[in-house]
């Protein structure tokens, strides 16, 4: 229940209260003040369901106490930019507060919220006030700027990463991809023009997370995901460069186990790996193809299709503490040997204190051992690592043995437990369908999350997140080319994204 209401409750009681408060020690009576004044305040956080589009999750046995609210969805029209349209397959995003006094003409904006369209190939910059109450929303990078498919992101910032803001976006559009940067507070952007960083490299890459600034003091390290699936499969990648925000004129590795057996499935639950970066010469300045031979010939690990990733959050050791997604692929084809993962893995990756160039390598979820702990694994996709959880989000691969909607799961770091926390809805009943499934019924497991973030520090809320919901089948001809791009014109998805409070962190 919230204190500050509970506080106003009180205030409102009879006499008897008044005499109580009369007794109270000051620092108490300045506690109640500044409760009832945050509650009093049009905008204090008071989250609400915001979109007329309801929250399309269903909540699991054991967390029907969180509190989930529509955000923002494609079917909403905001005050200061009614003609802008929430774009399709909202995927990576990020969340800042702005400085006091508004932004871009808006004196009530407190926050920024940017956003991935993964299949529009393109970004949206969504203005909020105190309550978290949509404002404004515009394009800061359309199709013909974002040129390839974007999926997670990563905001980074001087608070957290000693540079920025800077909104680190990939490409996932093919081998021949790189990484943007983006500027998220610019005032005259240009959607149309690239921001691509050629100092990243070319892969199909899912992020690129810069590691927290006390990982390492005074080096700037990005991590970047490959989520390929052909021959060579998808790597792990990182970025290190000794001057703090320079993304550029660094140097790039891939890892590989010390023992250089590149199969993904010779690791196995129950072990650690050594595992080192071993780095790829003149990486800026080669093509996509040349990146995956030269991982060959330093036989980096084959993952089949590495997806998110993220550090643990709580500083020292923890930072160097990273979880990441493989998505998996079919046993057919390149990976008819089996020696990549069908289902999905979760993997952990301790970096060495003193060397990030060095460390270890455990399986911590396996979807491919039935029975097992994570034998329901539909492909995970997108992660969020707290302190001591990891959320992991899935996105089926439409193997076609899907027996479930997408989950969102909770793994405990402590007890090692793994629970459901939503599936989400995909509105099948006559109802909603000609809404959401228009063209048919949606088949289980076709409709997938985008990220997730914890926004709890941003918005002073412990257990606060922001989660992207991306129900596929839900299209129309008024989501078309939202963008403002030429490059996905006929794109006309639609998606939301939703408030969640109350999950452990």
């Amino acid at each position: 229940m919230n204190t500050n209401f509970n506080t106003v409750s009180k205030l409102l009681l009879a006499g008897s209260f008044m005499a109580t408060v009369a007794c109270q020690k000051v620092s108490e009576k300045k506690e109640l003040e500044q409760a009832l004044s945050a509650t009093a305040s049009s905008d204090a956080f008071t989250p609400t369901n915001y979109s007329v589009t309801p929250p399309l999750v269903k909540k699991l046995a054991g967390f029907e106490a969180l509190e989930v609210y529509s955000l923002i969805g494609s079917d909403d029209t905001l005050s200061y930019s009614p003609s802008f349209i929430f774009g399709g397959s909202a995927d990576g995003a990020g969340l800042l507060k702005l400085p006091a006094g508004g932004f871009a003409g808006i004196p009530n904006a407190k926050y920024a919220y940017i956003v991935n369209h993964e299949d529009n190939f393109a970004v949206s910059r969504i203005l909020l006030d105190g309550r978290l109450r949509p404002l404004k929303g515009e394009y800061i990078l359309n199709s013909n700027g974002g040129t390839w498919r974007l999926c997670s992101a990563t905001m980074a910032t001087p608070q957290e990463n000693g540079f920025g803001p800077t909104y680190l976006t990939c490409g996932e559009s093919g081998e021949e991809s790189r990484t943007h940067a983006i500027s998220p507070l610019e005032i005259a952007y240009s959607p149309s023009m690239s921001k691509e960083v050629p100092g990243l490299g070319r892969w199909s890459a899912e992020n690129a997370l810069p590691l927290s600034q006390k990982a390492y003091a005074g080096k700037t390290i990005i991590m970047v995901t490959d989520d390929d699936s052909g021959n060579e499969g998808g790597q792990v990648n990182l970025y290190m460069n000794d001057v703090v925000g320079d993304l550029n004129n660094g140097s790039l590795y891939t890892l590989r186990r010390t023992n250089l057996d590149t199969r993904e499935r010779s690791m196995t639950t129950g072990s650690t790996y050594d595992v080192e970066f071993v780095q790829i010469e003149d990486a800026a300045t080669l093509t996509g193809r040349q990146m995956n031979v030269k991982t060959t010939e330093l036989s980096a690990i084959k993952f089949g299709r590495v997806e998110d990733i993220d550090y643990r959050k709580g500083g020292g050791d923890k930072n160097r503490e990273l979880f990441f997604t493989v998505t998996g692929q079919p046993f057919s084809g390149v990976n008819a040997d089996s020696s990549r993962t069908k289902y999905g893995r979760i993997y952990r990756l301790k970096l060495d204190k003193n060397n990030p160039l060095k460390g270890k390598i455990e399986v911590v979820l396996d979807g491919d051992v039935r029975p097992g702990i994570a034998d329901q694994f539909q492909d995970p996709d997108n992660i969020c690592v707290t302190e001591n959880y990891v959320y992991v989000q899935e996105d089926p691969n439409s193997y076609g043995d899907e027996t479930h909607d997408a989950y969102l799961y909770q793994y405990n770091l402590l007890t090692k437990e793994l629970k459901k926390v939503f599936e989400i809805d995909h509105r099948r009943d006559a109802a909603d369908a000609v809404k959401y499934n228009p063209t048919g019924p949606s088949s289980k497991g076709s409709w997938e999350y985008g990220s997730m973030i914890d926004i709890s520090n941003t918005v002073n809320v412990p257990g606060t997140f922001l989660l992207c919901v991306q129900p596929h089948t839900w299209r129309g001809a008024k989501y078309a080319g939202v963008d403002g791009g030429t490059l996905r014109a006929t794109e006309n998805q639609a998606s939301q994204v939703l408030i969640v409070r109350g999950l452990e962190r």
